[in-house]
């Protein structure tokens, strides 16, 4: 049985990954973390009945009474690299939904990971249709080189874009070569008009409104002809196949994984 402690457990995200990983006949739900609700039944939380596990503060001290083998993180960016370094140094092993990592965080806990031998996944989206349609997006690239991104979620998500955006572009970019789309001359009359500029011109758009949770399109335009490829999470449930599988081969691991899809495809 796989031990996991939960981070951000009361959180909407957290709450489903909980349930899920209570439910799993090969895993121990073994605790469960949160800055706010501290002493709440998280069976109470997710619906359900009480399950005996209560949110605390203090990771550090759920990881050293615990000792599991897995800490899934679903929290906030200013907190999410502290927490997986507090995992990787007590040697557990780590899953990661929280975006908005920068690049030199992602390296340290890359480089610490290594360190100490145990595995870690970070993942921009756990949904298996994003990991496919960022697949599908890569192989577009090569035929349709100019392409912009539009990411929509929910009006509660702190960063923009989405890492799910952000990796789209890095995979597009590397799939069509040295390329740069765009008008030079264009004049945006207002800041920010065009979106985001990605490498090569590749521009990115983020719509933050109440009643969606996380969608995007990808947009390809060519000679008398355009290519959309779109996938929508429609509830939160649509990660939870994700989060499971990265949670059973992170146990197989050693140092860091970035993206579901190394786990779906190599």
């Amino acid at each position: 049985m796989i031990k996991v402690v939960v981070v951000g457990a009361g959180g909407r995200m957290g709450r489903v990954v909980s349930r899920a990983v209570w439910q799993a006949e090969d895993m121990v739900l073994a605790g469960a973390v949160d800055v706010r609700g501290e002493g709440q039944d998280v069976g109470l939380l997710w619906g359900g009945s009480e399950v005996g596990i209560t949110l605390q503060r203090d990771l550090e001290e759920v990881l050293h009474r615990v000792a599991p083998h897995v800490m899934v993180d679903f929290t906030t960016p200013d907190a999410v690299a502290d927490n997986v370094k507090k995992a990787l140094r007590n040697g557990v092993r780590a899953v990661v939904g929280t975006t908005g990592m920068s690049g030199a965080e992602l390296e340290e806990i890359r480089a610490l990971a290594e360190k100490q031998r145990v595995g870690c996944v970070v993942a921009p989206n756990f949904a298996l249709g994003a990991v496919l349609l960022i697949r599908f997006a890569a192989e577009a690239a090569k035929f349709f080189p100019h392409v912009e991104i539009i990411e929509l979620h929910h009006d509660q998500k702190l960063d923009a874009p989405s890492g799910t955006a952000l990796k789209t572009a890095e995979v597009v970019a590397a799939a069509r070569g040295d390329f740069r789309q765009g008008l030079p001359a264009e004049v945006e009359k207002i800041p920010g008009a065009r979106g985001a500029c990605f490498d090569g011109g590749i521009r990115l758009h983020s719509v933050r409104l109440p009643g969606l949770v996380a969608h995007q399109e990808v947009i390809f335009g060519g000679l008398g002809q355009t290519l959309t490829i779109r996938h929508d999470s429609l509830s939160r449930e649509s990660f939870v196949p994700g989060v499971l599988l990265a949670i059973r081969r992170v146990m197989e691991l050693e140092g860091l994984v970035y993206g579901l899809d190394k786990l779906v495809f190599e």
